[in-house]
């Protein structure tokens, strides 16, 4: 098993924990301050999360700015539905990763803004954090509009204690 595939446990505990959240996603553009982002931005990001093991496993230089365009998703379907392709596409990357791909480095670069280069193994690991730490605060745009939430890791204050 190599160090990559070693994530696969986590990788799909954290896709249906990530799936069971999207389903509760009611598409808008609400925002709880000036400076967050759109609710539909933010689902859309965390659909489309599990996708960057490609990027992180194919190449070894990313340009935000450059290589990647995100479509806002307009429809709960449209959203489970990349979702679902982007988990496979992750599932996939991670599956063929050989230990030469995680003895790499790789460089993730946000114009003249923000660079950042690490070892593959830290960017894999970094890119499950990134999508857990995105899905809670989705959690809370949805706490915050009075949708339930489903818990995580446990239950949710929204479930039914006996």
């Amino acid at each position: 098993m190599t160090l990559c595939q070693t994530l696969t446990s986590d990788f799909e505990i954290e896709m249906k924990r990530t799936r069971q959240l999207l389903e509760r996603v009611e598409l808008s553009t609400f925002k709880p301050h000036e400076k967050s982002m759109a609710l539909d931005y933010l689902a859309t990001h965390v659909a489309d999360l599990p996708s960057w093991f490609q990027f992180t496993l194919e190449t070894e230089q990313f340009r935000l700015e450059e290589d990647f365009k995100m479509e806002v998703m307009q429809t709960k379907e449209a959203l489970l539905a990349l979702f679902d392709k982007s988990a496979e596409t992750g599932r996939q990357w991670i599956a063929k990763a050989t230990d030469e791909d995680m003895a790499k480095t790789w460089t993730f670069q946000y114009g003249d803004h923000f660079t950042m280069t690490q070892p593959r193994p830290e960017c894999v690991r970094d890119i499950l954090n990134h999508l857990i730490h995105h899905r809670a605060q989705l959690g809370v745009y949805l706490r915050l509009q009075n949708i339930p939430i489903p818990g995580p890791y446990g239950p949710s204050a929204d479930d039914v204690w006996k």
